[in-house]
């Protein structure tokens, strides 16, 4: 993938003034733009939500297969929190101001059956760089039965998407463990994103393979070996935990950006897109439940998306603070702050943008607006 797309060096007035206030904010509170206490129980929380299930499924705690069953699903319940709460901060170099700590952290998707460089170059560098831009943002890319940019391909099935894909968002992190994680090594490989990375394929490659050894071995063959299981049925617990995990991460991020009033820009034939790096962040992200504090808790502060596209380097434990500056500079300067009231109506507001995105005739819509 060729990218050699330009941001406008215009515009930069709005990210100065709010790079300024939000300076001010941590100066003058005397805090770490990093993570704190909070963060670190939070880690201990989201980890034991996910080990001690575990824990007690292997000590043979019960032999009923519905309790069983129910442990893995708390589970999942705690595989979404490590990646929403802790792996993501930490890849992005928020949750502590020691690199090392990030780095480690940052290894937690590896310990879920991921693997952290792949997720670092398709969210850090593609997705928060190119924020829905087509061919560019792999967020947004064709998947074939779901659609979710106006210029990707269209099928007839696309008209049943916004019924449809609630179902198969349960199976992103499945996919990503069994299919992603290969292709797109090999993809990022061609591409020379992990030599930008500051590593090597060989080494990448013998990391993701041990690490996924490893998962393998205590996700299928240890409850096998101890717990006297057959595959089937460690296989079906295994299932309803990605299952889980996968639909509690794609309803959260979905609303973000494929969202009802969201835009998609496009660059002009000479790869400009019209916007600054950061008024293009406003244009394409969405937050929501701003009230809802358990609900914020849990999901790592990503309902404050507009916070986290313009800042991915601050912890999001202190985006409900910094929040408030960003609306307000952006209204100052006549930008738009999209928000949605509850979780509820973004879930809603997506749904909506996935009917939208399986109609047809959306495509002659962008055909007539180029033309014009």
């Amino acid at each position: 993938m060729n990218i050699n797309l330009k941001f406008a060096i215009r515009q930069q007035d709005f990210f100065v003034t709010l790079n300024q206030r939000v300076n001010a904010y941590f100066k003058t509170n005397k805090i770490e733009r990093t993570g704190n206490s909070e963060m670190v129980i939070k880690t201990i929380f989201m980890f034991s939500l996910y080990f001690v299930p575990y824990g007690l499924l292997i000590g043979g705690i019960t032999s009923n297969l519905w309790v069983m069953l129910g442990l893995c699903v708390i589970m999942g319940l705690g595989m979404a929190g490590i990646g929403l709460s802790i792996m993501h901060d930490a890849n992005h170099g928020a949750y502590s101001n020691k690199p090392w700590v990030n780095n480690l952290l940052g290894l937690t998707l590896n310990l879920v059956g991921g693997h952290a460089l792949n997720w670092k170059v398709q969210h850090n560098v593609l997705h928060h760089t190119y924020t829905n831009v087509h061919d560019v943002d792999e967020d947004i890319s064709p998947r074939g039965i779901l659609r979710m940019a106006p210029e990707s391909k269209w099928i007839p099935l696309h008209k049943y998407q916004h019924y449809y894909a609630w179902f198969f968002y349960g199976l992103m992190t499945l996919v990503w463990v069994i299919v992603k994680d290969f292709v797109r090594l090999i993809r990022y490989q061609r591409d020379g994103y992990i030599k930008k990375q500051k590593t090597n394929a060989l080494r990448e490659w013998a990391f993701m393979l041990t690490t996924k050894a490893i998962y393998v071995t205590y996700i299928f063959i240890i409850p096998m070996q101890v717990l006297n299981l057959s595959f089937v049925q460690v296989l079906i617990g295994f299932l309803v935990m990605h299952y889980i995990a996968g639909f509690i991460l794609a309803i959260i991020f979905q609303p973000a950006h494929v969202v009802e009033g969201t835009e998609y820009p496009l660059p002009d034939e000479n790869g400009n897109l019209e916007n600054s790096w950061a008024i293009h962040q406003l244009h394409t992200t969405t937050n929501f439940g701003h009230k809802e504090k358990l609900f914020s808790w849990y999901v790592g502060g990503l309902n404050y998306q507009v916070e986290h596209h313009l800042f991915p380097n601050i912890c999001h434990v202190h985006y409900r603070q910094i929040s408030k500056i960003v609306e307000q500079t952006a209204t100052e300067f006549g930008l738009p702050y999209k928000s949605k009231d509850t979780f509820l109506q973004a879930i809603a507001a997506h749904a909506r943008q996935l009917k939208w995105l399986g109609h047809k005739r959306e495509l002659r819509e962008v055909a007539v607006a180029k033309a014009a």
